[in-house]
């Protein structure tokens, strides 16, 4: 690469110093600025959403429910349900890390529609205040799911949550409308689908699954409103309604939304493996289809989430079939990871590190997913801790732990800085350690019968439950510790290179952090993002990088 292709952050103006002031923030249209804002918003929701948790946690420390009452609990794990779900899960990762990286990535100066992708920020916004809303108003207790009947007739500001839902489908639609124009029209000369980085393939997945299976939520979600509201009678069995029609439309969207929380981490995994081996990617033509086949295959399995719903046996084999298939796309992942691996030169990095956990923690969370797949054993552990546990190692274990992967693996690029990475080592082992000591218990108690959703329960499960508390109190601390290294190594830590990994794709090789425009020049490509020499050639690796 030539050195032109650098840029010194102090002798040029970069994005983090074009304007300063909130309102030069909030109505910038500038990518990075945006991706910068989701962090902030999702950082502070993860931070409630958490604090939940530990409430949940801390009632559960005793058998008896001794701390709050049955109706508080029911509206304090419908809250951390909400606000993980629909307000941190599903977009950190395409609007932080998508937001930022995807752009450079493609040797692009934006995304295609800037003002569009400041638009879906507004729109989660106003979405989230609804959802907020929600808890001052009283807060609700029908479940992240919304299941009617009861969500059709209780009390309380469902209409406020089901708004706040409705709103964020929108930001959720456009963003994904946005990447896949981006992606299609802005990459940089030279830049063949096949030499894309894997990140974007995943990006790519999301964002059809976004398009075409959030339009089945909003509109789900504004049924269920019209019912509360006039009683239109779908959901209602008095009017010839059917309530398990609801639970048909909302697994129709909220399964393939476990793709659209899990792919971006798939991506995410598929760069840091490749770059902190420094080995080439096994099987990149493999991992990149797979990511469409598990969009595809995973929006046909929304039935498996109800085996014991009355259903025909005949659709229940189908999606037990269905759940069984789409576990294939996700093995050829990670099979590939570990071929990667294998003979690499592994760098011990913060990344790195949060990569094994991934890997360990996803393991775990898809072989249980294949458990649950199995009918005769679905009808035992639904609706338990199995199932709870299960969720988490997949969806905190993988997508929320691939997205922190993500963060420290771009944090240099974005804030130009570096955070003390002896400290960050020893903090993913202490998460590694305290996820499995707080969810790991709930697969023994669970596979006991222990229901989930309950805040009392029988006297012989509370050792494993004080075990899952105490976890779940040192897991909340090692991520504020994350948290607290993080922000400090974007204020006050030391400057970082352009390309502190060694890596080879079209980000690393502009200015830490990006200049205003990503780019000086159009850069053109010649070569894949993961063309690290074999270890016999003797021969240096080159980036995609080609100097206009």
């Amino acid at each position: 690469m030539s050195d032109n292709s650098h840029t010194d952050a102090h002798n040029e103006p970069d994005y983090l110093r074009a304007s300063t002031g909130i309102k030069s923030w909030l109505f910038s249209v500038d990518h990075k600025r945006i991706g910068v804002m989701y962090l902030i918003a999702t950082t502070l929701f993860m931070m409630l959403g958490g604090l939940m948790a530990l409430g949940i946690r801390l009632e559960l420390f005793t058998a008896s429910g001794d701390l709050i009452d049955a109706d508080t609990y029911n509206r304090l794990f419908t809250l951390h349900g909400s606000v993980m779900v629909f307000l941190v899960i599903i977009p950190a990762a395409p609007a932080v890390i998508g937001n930022f990286v995807l752009p450079l990535m493609l040797g692009a100066k934006d995304v295609a529609f800037p003002r569009l992708n400041l638009a879906s920020f507004h729109i989660y916004m106003i979405g989230a205040i609804f959802l907020i809303a929600s808890m001052i108003l009283g807060s609700f207790d029908t479940g992240w799911t919304f299941y009617t009947p009861y969500s059709s007739t209780t009390n309380g500001p469902v209409a406020w949550a089901l708004t706040g839902v409705f709103i964020l489908g929108f930001s959720s639609i456009l963003t994904g409308l946005n990447f896949i124009v981006t992606i299609h029209k802005m990459r940089a000369p030279g830049m063949t689908w096949f030499r894309m980085p894997l990140l974007l393939w995943s990006l790519y997945a999301t964002s059809a699954v976004q398009l075409l299976a959030t339009p089945v939520l909003a509109i789900t979600v504004l049924l269920l409103f019209l019912e509360r509201l006039v009683g239109i009678g779908i959901f209602d069995p008095s009017l010839g309604g059917d309530p398990i029609l609801f639970q048909h439309f909302f697994w129709f969207y909220s399964h393939p939304a476990v793709y659209i929380m899990i792919l971006p981490a798939f991506g995410i995994i598929s760069e840091l493996v490749s770059v902190h081996s420094q080995r080439k990617i096994f099987g990149y033509k493999g991992i990149a289809l797979s990511s469409i086949s598990i969009a595809i295959v995973g929006s046909l399995v929304w039935g498996h989430h109800m085996f014991t719903s009355g259903q025909s046996i005949y659709a229940n084999l189908v999606f037990s079939f269905l759940t069984f298939f789409v576990a294939i796309p996700t093995a050829i992942k990670v099979f590939s990871w570990v071929a990667t691996l294998y003979r690499g030169n592994i760098q011990i990095t913060p990344p790195m590190m949060y990569v094994f956990t991934f890997m360990a923690l996803f393991m775990i969370g898809g072989l249980t997913g294949v458990t649950l797949g199995a009918l005769s054993l679905d009808v035992h552990l639904h609706d338990t801790y199995f199932v709870v546990a299960h969720f988490h190692y997949v969806m905190m274990g993988g997508g929320i732990l691939a997205y922190i992967a993500g963060l420290h693996h771009w944090w240099p690029k974005i804030f130009g800085r570096m955070y003390p990475q002896k400290l960050a080592r020893i903090t993913s082992i202490t998460v590694f350690l305290s996820f499995n000591l707080t969810f790991f218990p709930m697969f023994i108690v669970g596979s006991r019968g222990m229901p989930r959703r309950y805040y009392e329960y029988v006297e012989s499960f509370t050792w494993l439950n004080q075990l899952a508390t105490v976890g779940a109190f040192f897991l909340g601390t090692s991520l504020f510790v994350t948290l607290g290294y993080l922000i400090w190594g974007a204020i006050r830590g030391p400057a970082a290179d352009n390309n502190p990994w060694g890596a080879l794709s079209l980000e690393w090789h502009t200015s830490s952090p990006p200049i205003e425009h990503n780019f000086h020049g159009q850069p053109t490509v010649d070569a894949g993002p993961y063309d690290y020499p074999e270890e016999s050639s003797g021969t240096d690796s080159s980036s995609q990088w080609v100097p206009a």
